[in-house]
């Protein structure tokens, strides 16, 4: 079982761990120690025991707080999820419905006799403004 030496606080300790956990230790030791070292910081020189219990509630408390923001992560995850599940099975029923029978729409057509009265009155305002204009220029 290997033994690491880590710093907390600016002070020493020998710490064993199993095979190949070295690199965990050596982070999680890391984390402890900025916790550590801002409490000395602050505080001053502090008895060890003290030390490791107040950086150790520090990062309790990130931690806890990182917890109650991947609870409420899941929970919107799980709101989306069921929402995305409603919307799909709606776009399902909305594929396998039967089509809209087609809508009827009728344009009114205007009937020949108006078309014919409108013609021969367009003919008669056209020898009408003929006959001006030869007068006109005779």
């Amino acid at each position: 079982m290997p033994e690491i030496k880590i710093t907390v606080g600016s002070r020493v300790f020998e710490v064993a761990c199993q095979e190949g956990e070295e690199h965990y230790l050596q982070a999680a030791a890391r984390m402890l120690d900025i916790e550590a070292s801002a409490l000395v910081g602050q505080i001053g020189r502090l008895p060890e025991s003290r030390m490791l219990l107040m950086a150790g509630l520090m990062l309790a408390d990130k931690t806890a707080g990182m917890e109650e923001q991947v609870r409420n992560t899941e929970q919107q995850l799980r709101a989306m999820q069921s929402q995305l599940a409603q919307a799909a099975a709606e776009i399902e029923a909305l594929k396998n419905a039967p089509r809209p029978a087609p809508e009827r729409v009728e344009v009114p057509v205007i009937p020949s006799s108006v078309i014919e009265s409108l013609a021969e009155m367009a003919a008669r305002a056209e020898a009408i403004a003929d006959s001006v204009e030869e007068k006109a220029q005779g």
